[in-house]
């Protein structure tokens, strides 16, 4: 019935394999069930061959570290990878940024060898920062201070040495490192260099701050499309088609309509994606048929510009509009359907189902389009969407896709608390463990005993621990 997922390197639904590797919380069940060498090589391979589509996006390592406790794991292989030889071929923070992860969680857990692997390869790896910023909200100031030399020894003490000490200090995701070294009352050289560089990246903000690039008081209609353009010709390419519509609102009057639309009916493609989205937030009449327009156009920005101004238009007529494409197979008809999700009426149920129902069996279980439609079922409540709802929950490796799922099925299954919410305690995505406190039976032992080890969970996020307690309080309704 549906279409098999895309080959990403993800095991099947079905395997302890692809359970670890999707986050959920039957994974982490089963690995506790399995032969313990089986188990530990299949959480091994996740830790060190990131599975996430969207590695910036989706959760996995406190869901790793939390197993590898459990089956008392040994370390030395996330030792190999941090420091195999590829890890200077290859200076991609995906490489080992969920291996460094883990070992952050870990070390709140308690194990110093997580933590002497993050200071280790704080001062030797490619991949620093990322594990300075583990230490950083986990170390004491009496580890880390003996760090301080050795990160610096990575500056040279000449010009490019200091501006690049300058940058790594101003973008530091968590700078008390850099505070504590600059503090450092045994290393007078060392606090003097530092406390140079932090008043630098100081003065670099303030100097930013005071010389914004962007349009100008007294900027017309022409500069604003003219400044879009500059930017789609600069290397990398700034595509500025949001920032020039919200300038567009600000400018344009009635006067400059007709050169609006002139400019969102063709022409530069920077200039007609600003201009058809200032038109398009603003309801114009024209805007309909300029999308349809714009769509078919051969350049794919231009498409892409289109589908993204007809997705934040409003309005009764609009949403006519979205009931007559929503039955296409093409990019515009999703993009409608979408809209009908978020916005239509329960008469739009049977629209929104259809186009989930398409999407899954010909883009499957991981395509960036299901997300508005499974929220859209949710919203709408339509109960015959249960079935591929646990279908999407069971099979997409997307641990946000199965998140939104699940509070789907939440709305549309009567039969979620009893179930499918006692796996989500188990889950990869804090949200989704939330849900799961929220909906699930108190009247199933394993939801209460885990429950009552969330509760307890230094490492567990505050609202999951606090909606946990609160289930768990006496005269709390089950």
């Amino acid at each position: 019935m549906f279409a098999s997922p895309t080959e990403t390197g993800i095991a099947p639904s079905g395997t302890l394999l692809g359970l670890l590797q999707r986050g959920r919380g039957d994974g982490w069940l089963h690995a506790l069930a399995a032969p313990r060498a089986e188990a530990v090589a299949a959480l091994e391979h996740c830790v060190l061959h990131d599975p996430r589509p969207d590695w910036q996006l989706e959760r996995r390592s406190l869901y790793y570290a939390r197993l590898y406790l459990e089956l008392g794991a040994d370390l030395g292989p996330i030792a190999e990878h941090l420091f195999h030889p590829d890890d200077a071929a290859r200076g991609d923070e995906e490489r080992t940024g969920l291996a460094l992860s883990v070992l952050g969680h870990l070390a709140t857990y308690g194990r110093g060898q997580a933590l002497r692997l993050l200071r280790d390869y704080a001062v030797r790896g490619t991949n620093w920062p990322w594990a300075l910023d583990e230490l950083a909200v986990r170390d004491t100031d009496a580890g880390l201070r003996p760090l301080g030399p050795r990160i610096l020894d990575r500056f040279p003490r000449t010009a490019e040495g200091d501006a690049a000490l300058t940058d790594a200090v101003r973008d530091s995701f968590e700078p008390r490192p850099w505070r504590v070294w600059s503090e450092d009352p045994d290393r007078p050289a060392q606090r003097e260099r530092l406390t140079a560089a932090l008043e630098r990246g100081d003065f670099d903000r303030w100097q930013r701050q005071l010389r914004p690039s962007g349009p100008r008081p007294g900027w017309s209609v022409a500069s604003v499309l003219a400044w879009a353009e500059d930017g789609y010709a600069q290397t990398p390419r700034q595509w500025r088609e949001a920032p020039a519509a919200r300038c567009l609102g600000a400018v344009a009057g009635p006067e400059d309509r007709p050169a609006l639309l002139a400019a969102a009916g063709g022409g530069h493609p920077a200039a007609r994606a600003a201009a058809l989205r200032h038109l398009a937030e603003r309801g114009d009449a024209r805007a309909l048929a300029l999308v349809e327009s714009a769509v078919a156009a051969p350049d794919p920005d231009v498409r892409r510009a289109a589908l993204t101004a007809f997705s934040r238009m409003d309005g009764a007529r609009t949403l006519d509009q979205a009931r007559h494409w929503a039955t296409r197979g093409d990019e515009l008809g999703i993009t409608a359907a979408a809209l009908l999700a978020r916005r239509g009426t329960a008469t739009d149920a049977p629209r929104v189902l259809a186009a989930l129902h398409r999407a899954v069996c010909v883009r499957g279980a991981d395509s960036r389009e299901l997300r508005p439609l499974v929220e859209g079922v949710g919203r709408l409540c339509v109960t015959a969407a249960a079935p591929v709802l646990r279908h999407l929950y069971r099979e997409t490796p997307s641990s946000q896709l199965r998140g939104h799922a699940a509070r789907a099925l939440a709305a549309t299954d009567p039969g979620f608390a009893s179930g499918l919410a006692v796996e989500c305690l188990w889950d990869c995505e804090e949200e989704t463990r939330l849900l799961g406190a929220e909906c699930v039976s108190t009247g199933d032992r394993r939801a209460l005993a885990r429950m009552r080890r969330l509760a307890s969970d230094p490492a567990e996020q505050a609202g999951v621990r606090s909606v946990v307690r609160g289930r768990l309080a006496p005269g709390a309704a089950g």
